[in-house]
């Protein structure tokens, strides 16, 4: 009888384990390649992680997982990396197809004289402040004291993992997204190209890089792992480089008006320029194309885009379009512990940085920025116009953007 059971509950630890197997392993972008250039030590320089290093004390499943998981990492660490070496052949300055691309222009200079930048020096006071003010008791905002666990699936999907090298970037639009996801496709050969992988990021077209079918986000996990899916976010939060990029609060704001209303969109036209100039503009019977609408001088102003920004209305109805969003819901900061904070206002430093640290500096190079690039320098002409009362009510929405990642309080334009 006892010989039984004994069987019958081998079985059953033999059944767990290769399902557990089936879920790790049998994954087309699975953890399979679970390559470590990870998590940054604190407060010391960033550095690499060891396969076989030890993790911290984790729940029973996590730490099960987790030493699956490492075992796949020693045998994997001997594989070649021919596909690797492969993307060192791209053109170093890729031809440009795309039609907004090329008329907004690149700009190829190297900036060497804004090298001397002490990157590793300028990481350590981003943290620090980063997690001194999500840390301080007296300084709140919506969502702040909330758990990990707490944070819904579909507020994950801007989570983008290259399990490859392991890698997770938190994507912010209006903050050089576009080309951070080129460089996630390549890094995680997620797209191929008549068979071959992307090998370099401007050949990517646009509408593939904002594909969501194309990128392995955090908000997909549940769908492949199941209920395992919490366990190897933490798992992969634990051990890969966490990095995304952010701008000035409200020269974002500008430059997201820019994009979507001041040039020809009919998505945003449709979803949000008709129901900002019936509201704030006293239009009826608007045109239902944008080149209708632009043809009769129909344009949403800045002006009614910031009513509707502080409309209470306006949330209750869906919470913020991407572009607008507070990048404090979009990257959870305070229950994420990033790696990597880089600067728009900083980019080309930031981005050859980064790269360097991740051991990819020679498989790519980060695709030029814009040469019209929207400019700080812009927001006391395009506030001059907004009334003071709302420009504070605006500060307030986007107070803990401006805190959180250290950009000074635009007084200028708070104060009469």
């Amino acid at each position: 009888m006892t010989k039984a059971r004994l069987l019958r509950l081998s079985v059953v630890l033999v059944s767990i384990f290769m399902i557990l197997l089936i879920i790790v392993y049998w994954d087309n972008v699975g953890t399979a390649h679970f390559y470590l250039h990870t998590s940054f030590s604190r407060p010391h320089s960033p550095g690499a992680i060891a396969a076989g290093e030890d993790w911290e004390a984790l729940p029973d499943v996590d730490e099960f997982l987790a030493k699956l998981l490492s075992s796949s990492l020693k045998q994997n660490s001997s594989i070649p990396r021919k596909t690797e070496q492969l993307l060192v052949q791209g053109s170093n300055k890729p031809v440009v197809s795309n039609l907004e691309e090329n008329v907004r222009g690149y700009d190829w200079s190297t900036h060497k004289d804004r090298n001397s930048l002490d990157q590793e020096k300028l990481q350590v006071e981003r943290q620090r402040t980063l997690r001194e003010f999500c840390a301080n008791s007296s300084f709140t905002f919506p969502t702040k004291e909330r758990s990990f666990d707490d944070i819904p699936n579909y507020e994950l999907n801007h989570l983008i993992v290259d399990d490859r090298h392991g890698v997770i970037y938190c994507y912010v639009p209006k903050v050089a997204c576009t080309n951070w996801k080129r460089v996630m496709i390549v890094l995680s050969e997620s797209l191929l190209d008549q068979g071959v992988p992307y090998r370099n990021p401007l050949d990517i077209p646009r509408e593939h890089v904002h594909n969501s079918s194309t990128h392995l986000t955090f908000n997909k996990f549940w769908r492949r792992y199941g209920k395992f899916s919490r366990h190897l976010m933490k798992i992969k939060l634990k051990k890969y480089t966490k990095f995304l990029f952010v701008r000035d609060p409200f020269v974002r704001l500008i430059s997201a008006f820019r994009s979507k209303f001041e040039l020809e969109n009919e998505e945003f036209y449709r979803r949000f320029a008709i129901p900002m100039l019936k509201l704030y503009s006293n239009h009826t019977n608007l045109p239902t194309s944008v080149s209708e609408a632009f043809g009769a001088g129909l344009k949403v102003s800045f002006s009614d885009f910031i009513q509707y920004l502080l409309d209470p209305r306006t949330e209750k109805m869906a919470p913020f379009n991407e572009h607008w969003r507070q990048v404090y819901r979009l990257c959870h900061p305070c229950q994420i512990d990033y790696d990597f904070i880089g600067k728009l206002e900083t980019l080309d430093e930031d981005a050859a940085y980064l790269l360097q640290l991740l051991k990819v500096d020679r498989l790519l190079r980060f695709p030029p920025s814009y040469r019209n690039r929207t400019a700080s320098s812009w927001e006391d002409n395009w506030f001059a116009k907004i009334p003071l009362a709302w420009r504070q009510q605006l500060y307030k929405l986007y107070e803990a953007d401006f805190v959180l990642f250290g950009y000074p309080k635009p007084e200028n334009l708070l104060k009469d």
